[in-house]
């Protein structure tokens, strides 16, 4: 048995927590705010996407990149920085914008799709949660509203596989509430068994496992300022203001502030933040809520009802590190849903947000050993931390018991 820390008590870090203590070892986990999932895992998209995992660098992103920036209700934001970190991203990320990288990429995080769904259903058995995580399966369904890239799309679904290529009658024979949309829309592909969940709920849920386990400790409102090493570099055990905690492994699962806690011992993480808003609307007797999770391609905005509540979540914005609220965006993001599903619930009465999700350039999430003994890494799932958890915690939790991983881990690592 080994004793672990986990930095990070967001949905990465809390599923490597349980991952590690399912295979035996003890666990101490270390969260600088003082309740979990207060970062990306907050009121995030609650999609769990595993078949629709296509990075967002691909040969065409570019140019769409230049009419979004020209389009004040558009998908992306950019506020250049004086800052390393930001140009050396966006050029590696450039670098990542041809297809057959992105196709090789797809491939892979198809892989870990797949693997995450069943880690998922092991750990809701194992940890025996129950409704309050509001988990659905109604499927997903991308609409497109230009033909042209519709037709591409649709030109790549395989008959009997597991898409389906919908016009726009059958897309709103399947979800009603796309009948109140305006315009009319080329298509969609839907694609059965996806599922939407409460990311803070099942954070909470599974903080309460832990915090049940007896090996289990957990340090809320500790932030971790650094690594206790030895002679030769290896990490020991990490350096709080409450204390140090001396450790056999220690695995990295804290999001965006990954990045500076490796450069404390030499290890350059090719993280930013890719910045995007929520609403959280609540659903009135009377509203259409869409029922079945739908992604609005185009305008890079998905819908999913959790509970009796709409969630809506969208927007990339390279701003570097600012969580705050901009009034501008979230009123544009009004105006688009308004415009889509009109009558879905209760926008005025929307709870917006906005949360930093942790991004590696290709898309894929870096696992694994870094080079610095002791130290391991679970980081850079950009927009699908929640859908990513499952798989990539039991990933790393294998490594760290000296196991191989389950999957190959060509181009998820460091």
């Amino acid at each position: 048995m080994k004793h672990c820390v986990v930095i990070g008590g967001g949905v990465v870090g809390l599923t490597t927590a349980w991952a590690l203590l399912q295979r035996g070892h003890a666990v101490t986990l270390a969260e600088r705010e003082a309740d979990v999932a207060e970062g990306a895992s907050r009121a995030n998209g609650g999609q769990l996407s595993y078949r629709y995992v296509s990075p967002l660098a691909d040969a065409g992103v570019p140019l769409k990149a230049l009419r979004w920036l020209l389009d004040p209700d558009g998908p992306l934001r950019f506020k250049p920085e004086a800052s390393r970190a930001q140009w050396s991203w966006l050029i590696a990320f450039l670098r990542n914008c041809r297809g057959p990288v992105n196709r090789l990429t797809t491939e892979r995080l198809l892989a870990l799709g797949a693997y995450s769904q069943a880690a998922f259903a092991r750990l809701r058995t194992e940890a025996q949660l129950g409704d309050a995580i509001a988990l659905r399966a109604p499927g997903k369904l991308v609409v497109y509203r230009q033909p042209a890239e519709f037709a591409r799309v649709a030109a790549r679904v395989k008959g009997g596989g597991v898409e389906q290529a919908l016009s726009h009658d059958d897309c709103v024979a399947l979800e009603p509430a796309l009948a109140d949309t305006e315009g009319t829309l080329a298509g969609g592909i839907f694609t059965p068994a996806e599922a939407v969940a409460d990311c803070h709920a099942f954070c909470r849920e599974l903080h309460a496992r832990l915090v049940a386990h007896p090996r289990f400790r957990g340090r809320l409102g500790t932030r971790v300022d650094g690594f206790m090493r030895d002679a030769h570099g290896a990490v020991l055990g990490v350096c709080t203001a409450q204390g140090d905690v001396v450790a056999d492994a220690t695995v990295l699962a804290a999001g965006l502030h990954s990045r500076a806690l490796a450069a404390t011992v030499g290890v350059a993480l090719p993280l930013y933040p890719l910045k995007g808003y929520s609403l959280t609307a609540p659903i009135r007797i009377g509203d259409r809520p869409p029922e079945v999770s739908v992604t609005d391609f185009e305008k890079k905005i998905l819908y999913a009802r959790i509970g009796i509540e709409l969630r809506v979540a969208a927007m990339v914005d390279l701003v570097g590190d600012d969580a705050s609220l901009d009034a501008g965006r979230l009123a544009s993001l009004q105006r688009s849903v308004r415009a889509t599903f009109p009558h879905a619930a209760d926008y005025d009465r929307a709870v917006p947000w906005a949360g930093l999700r942790p991004a590696t350039p290709s898309g894929a999430p870096l696992l694994g050993a870094c080079g610095v003994p002791g130290l391991w890494l679970n980081v850079g799932h950009g927009a699908l931390g929640f859908t990513f958890s499952f798989a990539t915690a039991d990933i790393v939790a294998e490594l760290v018991s000296g196991h191989a991983s389950p999957l190959p881990l060509d181009g998820l690592r460091l």
